[in-house]
């Protein structure tokens, strides 16, 4: 079977951008390319970035939740922002340095956290039960 050829650079790179802050352009740039929705840009020096990643670290939950009810995959990062605790909870019991993993740019699970505000309060909590 023929693998179809890469999203173009450009577009994957302007489609995780704009998952930090603007979800009317990432409505835009995924329905020109639904397969942007797992695409992850390499900021360089293993530092990888979906747009969910993007939406997770700076709070931008209707990004979030927008990404993930068009398939995105979830992580534990955007788990902890949109304050899923029993997945944070599931993901640190199966491997406890989890808790610890950096997350994109190295930005810490914690920071994700409190990245969700009120939503996600018990999953601070929790994090910061495991000091």
């Amino acid at each position: 079977m023929e693998r179809p050829p890469p999203i173009a650079p450009e577009l994957v790179n302007q489609f995780v951008l704009n998952a930090h802050k603007d979800l009317d352009r990432v409505k835009e740039l995924l329905a020109q390319e639904p397969k942007l929705v797992n695409a992850c840009w390499d900021w360089g020096g293993g530092d990888f970035e979906s747009a969910l990643g993007a939406a997770a670290h700076t709070g931008r939950r209707e990004i979030a939740e927008f990404l993930l009810d068009n398939g995105a995959r979830i992580d534990i990062f955007a788990a902890a922002m949109l304050g899923h605790l029993d997945v944070v909870k599931a993901a640190i019991t199966a491997d406890p340095r989890t808790a610890n993993a950096p997350g994109p740019h190295g930005i810490p699970l914690v920071t994700h956290a409190k990245m969700g505000g009120e939503k996600a309060a018990a999953v601070l909590e929790y994090l910061h039960s495991l000091d």
